[in-house]
């Protein structure tokens, strides 16, 4: 079951992604991301962040706390 967060400016429910990319030097790295449906990504909340609302557009973000 992934991770999932409703948003308190628009009301809609956002369910937390994961994905290994390359970057230019050839360093792998995982990123996280928010999106409004399920997918076979779907990842838990890593240990160390926390979820917070971006206030102009309801959106969510991970930061490190």
């Amino acid at each position: 079951m992934a991770y999932s967060t409703n948003s308190k400016k628009t009301g809609q429910k956002y369910y937390l992604h994961s994905k290994e990319v390359t970057l230019r030097g050839g360093r792998k790295q995982v990123i996280y991301y928010f999106a409004r449906d399920e997918r076979d990504n779907a990842a838990e909340l890593p240990d160390g962040y926390v979820v917070m609302e971006n206030s102009r557009t309801g959106l969510p973000m991970l930061k490190k706390g």
